[in-house]
């Protein structure tokens, strides 16, 4: 069982997450991006404004209608069901607020050569504040940096946020392409 969190004031706007934002100029241009557990596509209209393709995947079918309105839409339960994206692979991988430990390395795998893995969900510590509170949804410490072996890792934080209060833990790894940069030149912007 998975947990997906509907707690920030910037989901219920529809803004994107910060931590997307900040790193989104990672993604290669024109390149297709997979939202997983996308709800109603927030982080898909972040990237289909800027001009990439986009894939979302929920499970809520109301979601995905809405969803479906700025690109391609799947309705999938992707706990219990076959991944519905075997084979494809993905310019961008965008996870947040979702966990289910069983798909972290076919999440990895979708990252395309170039590509660009933008994860942030909730960490241990979370129970001191609210929900999610059970362990099955909470990343243990540098959790995701072990699920993101064989990326490059650009950007990692496992912390406590405060508006609103939350323990979060999060990471930008790029998958270098052959032939890439030598070393790999993956611009650092701070948070505006």
């Amino acid at each position: 069982m998975s947990f997906i969190a509907n707690i920030s004031s910037t989901q219920s706007t529809g803004a994107p997450s910060e931590w997307v934002c900040r790193w989104s100029h990672l993604v290669p241009q024109d390149a297709a991006v997979l939202d997983v557990a996308c709800g109603t596509g927030r982080h898909l209209r972040w990237f289909q404004a800027r001009g990439h393709a986009v894939t979302g995947i929920d499970r809520d079918p109301l979601s995905v209608q809405a969803a479906a309105e700025v690109g391609e839409a799947i309705a999938a339960d992707i706990e219990h069901g076959p991944w519905p994206l075997a084979g494809r692979s993905f310019g961008a991988v965008v996870v947040t607020n979702y966990l289910w430990r069983p798909l972290l390395p076919t999440m990895v795998e979708s990252v395309a050569p170039g590509g660009v893995l933008i994860y942030e969900t909730f960490a241990q510590g979370n129970e001191t504040v609210g929900r999610p509170a059970r362990a099955d949804f909470l990343l243990r410490p540098g959790e995701l940096l072990t699920a993101g072996a064989g990326l490059r890792v650009v950007a990692y934080e496992d912390g406590f946020l405060e508006d609103p209060a939350r323990f979060v833990q999060r990471i930008t790894a790029v998958r270098v392409a052959e032939g890439g940069l030598s070393p790999a030149r993956h611009p650092l912007r701070a948070l505006s």
